[in-house]
C-alpha cells in the first residue's frame, strides 16, 4: 500500500508519528510536507498536494493531519476525486472506506493522542467499499466534481 501523507505545523508530530506506524506495516510513505519543522505553513499546501499524489496513483491512500483536522479535510475535499474523511475513531475511519469509498483520511493532533491515531488510520487502512447500495450515491458524489 502507499500513503501520501502531509500534515502543517499543527500536525507535524502526529504526521512523522503515524508515517512510522505505515511503515512499520510494510507500507510505502510518500511525505508531501511539511517535513522539517513546527514553523508555521498553511494546510491547503499540504492537503492538495497529498491529494493530488493519491489521485496520481490509485489505490494509493492519503493521512492529513492538522491541528483539529477539520481545515485539512475541507482542502482536500475541494480536490475533484477525493473523499476526505474527518475521523475521530476507528468506526467513523472504517464507514468512511466501506460506506463512501474514501481516499483520504484526516485527523487532528491537538484532539487525538497518538494511540488511538494509530487505530484510526489501522481501520481505515484495512476498510474496503462494500460499493452495492453506496455506490450510487459514491456516484453522485463524483458528479459534484464536475
Amino acid at each position: 500500500m502507499k500513503w501520501f501523507v502531509g500534515s502543517d505545523h499543527a500536525g507535524y508530530r502526529l504526521k512523522k508519528a503515524l508515517a512510522d506506524v505505515v511503515r512499520g506495516w510494510g507500507d510505502e510513505v510518500v511525505d508531501v510536507g511539511t517535513s522539517d519543522s513546527e514553523h508555521s505553513v498553511d494546510y491547503p499546501d499540504y492537503a492538495v498536494a497529498a491529494a493530488k499524489g493519491v489521485l496520481r496513483e490509485p489505490g494509493s491512500l492519503g493521512l492529513l493531519v492538522c491541528g483539529s483536522g477539520t481545515g485539512i479535510s475541507i482542502a482536500a475535499n475541494k480536490i475533484g476525486g477525493i473523499r476526505a474523511v474527518r475521523a475521530t475513531d476507528p468506526w467513523s475511519a472504517r464507514l468512511g472506506r466501506e460506506h463512501n469509498d474514501c481516499n483520504v483520511v484526516c485527523l487532528g493532533e491537538r484532539v487525538t493522542g497518538p494511540g488511538l491515531a494509530e487505530d484510526i488510520i489501522k481501520a481505515f487502512r484495512d476498510a474496503k467499499f462494500v460499493g452495492g447500495r453506496h455506490q450510487q450515491r459514491v456516484d453522485k458524489l463524483t458528479q459534484l466534481d464536475e
